[in-house]
């Protein structure tokens, strides 16, 4: 059962070097699940006795007003044998065996805390003290209780001091060691007073009167022992401390909790109250009952600590990792963001995320639709016709064939399909800027670096320009092809005209009849319907290769070539994390390592139980 309370020892070391002192924040609290004895109690209400006699030494800073400015977390390891010492937490490798410089540290660390202004901090200071004369037993020492600020104290300190006692003793997991003196009535204790808010009921309130030797003559608080005046779940415990005159005369502790023994054995009436009266027995009790607590809450703790853990990773992971402080470093992280980006981006096209078919749907449905627009009736009409072929013929009309007329009638309706095939390039292209802002979007890594964003999103879309420049040369290039070089083929299997076309006698604007006119403009119309369905399905293959393809392949390789010619500096520029993420992060990692602690410890112990 010691180990019980070793381990909450343990775990509670860890939150305060770890920064959980169960005050309100944003990062889950382990300090508020652990099971702790809170020391509560008005000025002159013999608190620090109380504690010293518990204890078994002086080690606690006394004085007019309020000495106790921050919870002292106190705790007491049973040895069997060897001298007394003490430990602070935020001084691991010394040993205090003069209880006087116990005494002096205390005060010390919690000007270091407070500077000397008097006022009060949430933030523990841990002791550990090592003897023979004590119990397992860990309490917590809260300011005590006061009503008026003295000089030097800011008129709010008498309400943050109520504030920090109730943060302590509301929570269901602390168990209230209430003192009161018994020489003021107990209707006025601040102790009672403020228990009895936070715990109606008195399940986790133990009660102890200190001054039972101080009351006016007549008078005894054996109705307040008994728990008649004042019920509460658990009985009262009264003690006797020390006078005043005692600590001036550094009566030795143990023998002062002799007669504390003696005085309640003597005593007509507390005589049958006695073998539940003194700091020896409470201190036992106490002792007795965190290990119950303890041992009742451990499954609940594990499953909690469990449960906190997976929480905190999950965040870590969605955070991300910290930054390299090395340029290697941060190259290196850079290239990775960079390379989840590409992936991300890759994925988008070959379908496992949604996007790529809009790349099909111009090609399938955008430019065929596009090219059927495309007006070669007007283009070909008997006018057009008529004027091509004779402006071609130039002042001697054709022989055969108007070949000229032909070519001049083919070209100028081929031209007409450069606006679709540049359209279709613009289309793919718009989609391939669009999938590279969702691979941005869902890089969680890029959330991270604001800059680095921008430059990843910039350098994608100066790729995609670059791209859809070429794929524009390299698709309008096919189509200045089929208007630079005719298929010769076509036309031979055309049937052969007998006569000349014409009356070479009528002007040169009649010398066509539109018979022969007409026949021009449908041969004309059918040749470029077969280069137009050529087109169709050479265009999209072009806008593949030189922009999708081309994506796919090398849409960041300018960016890694000109990434690594910069300097630390420029690197680290780019790893701009907002700074409220980095503590974020900082404060989580560090919370997980207190979990993951408590859990080794809390493991260990159920092990070996």
């Amino acid at each position: 059962m010691e180990n019980l309370i070793s381990l909450v020892n343990k775990i509670q070391r860890a939150c305060t070097a770890l920064g959980d002192h169960g005050e309100e924040s944003a990062l889950p609290t382990l300090w508020d699940e652990l099971p702790a004895i809170a020391v509560v109690g008005g000025q002159s209400s013999g608190k620090s006795s109380v504690l010293e006699s518990v204890v078994g030494k002086d080690f606690l800073p006394r004085g007019s007003g309020i000495v106790t400015r921050r919870p002292l977390v106190l705790q007491l390891h049973r040895i069997d044998e060897g001298r007394e010492y003490a430990e602070f937490l935020h001084l691991p490798r010394k040993r205090f065996t003069d209880f006087a410089a116990v005494r002096k540290e205390i005060s010390d660390e919690t000007d270091r805390e407070t500077g000397r202004s008097k006022q009060v901090s949430t933030v523990p200071i841990h002791l550990s003290i090592y003897s023979p004369n004590v119990v397992n037993l860990t309490l917590i020492d809260l300011p005590g209780l006061t009503k008026v600020a003295i000089d030097g104290q800011h008129e709010s300190i008498v309400q943050d001091i109520e504030n920090m006692v109730r943060s302590f003793i509301e929570k269901p997991n602390c168990i209230i060691l209430a003192i009161s003196p018994a020489n003021q009535d107990l209707a006025t204790s601040d102790a009672i007073k403020i228990s009895r808010e936070v715990d109606p009921r008195g399940e986790r309130t133990f009660g102890v009167l200190t001054k039972i030797d101080l009351m006016d003559k007549g008078t005894d608080a054996v109705d307040i022992l008994e728990g008649k005046s004042y019920k509460l779940q658990f009985p009262w415990i009264g003690v006797v401390n020390r006078s005043q005159a005692d600590i001036n005369k550094s009566v030795d502790m143990i023998a002062a909790r002799r007669r504390e023994r003696e005085y309640f054995s003597n005593s007509p009436e507390y005589k049958h109250l006695a073998h539940r009266m003194g700091s020896e027995h409470l201190g036992k009790m106490l002792s007795k009952h965190l290990e119950t607590v303890i041992k009742s809450r451990i499954p609940g703790l594990q499953s909690l600590i469990s449960k906190t853990i997976a929480e905190l990773e999950s965040e870590l992971s969605r955070l991300g990792k910290p930054i390299a402080s090395d340029a290697g470093g941060k190259l290196y992280m850079i290239m990775e963001i960079c390379r989840c980006f590409d992936q991300i981006f890759k994925e988008h096209l070959d379908g496992v995320r949604p996007g790529g078919d809009k790349v099909y749907n111009v090609f399938d449905t955008q430019l065929p639709a596009a090219l059927k627009r495309l007006q070669f009736d007007k283009q070909l009409s008997m006018e057009n016709v008529r004027k091509i072929i004779t402006e071609a013929d130039g002042y001697q009309p054709h022989l055969i064939a108007p070949e000229q007329g032909y070519r001049r009638l083919i070209e100028s309706s081929l031209v007409t399909v450069r606006g679709p095939a540049e359209a279709a390039v613009d289309a793919v292209h718009a989609i391939l800027k669009d999938l590279v802002h969702k691979a941005v979007n869902e890089t969680m890594e890029l959330k991270q670096y604001p800059s680095l964003r921008v430059e990843v999103t910039n350098a994608a879309c100066e790729s995609l320009d670059r791209m859809k420049n070429e794929s524009k040369r390299a698709t309008l290039q096919l189509v200045d092809m089929e208007s630079g070089y005719l298929t010769v083929e076509f036309f031979r299997k055309l049937p052969q005209d007998i006569e000349k076309g014409g009356n070479p006698t009528h002007s040169i604007f009649d010398r066509y009849n539109d018979a022969y006119l007409r026949r021009i403009g449908t041969t004309v119309l059918s040749y470029v319907n077969m280069v137009v369905a050529s087109l169709r399905n050479s265009i999209p293959k072009s806008i593949v290769y030189c922009q999708v393809r081309e994506a796919k392949r090398s849409l960041l390789d300018y960016f890694f070539a000109d990434l690594g010619k910069k300097e630390t500096k420029q690197l680290g520029s780019m790893l701009d994390e907002d700074p409220a993420i980095m503590q974020r992060r900082a404060n989580l990692a560090q919370r997980l390592e207190l979990y993951r602690s408590a859990q080794s410890e809390i493991d260990a112990v159920a092990w070996a139980k």
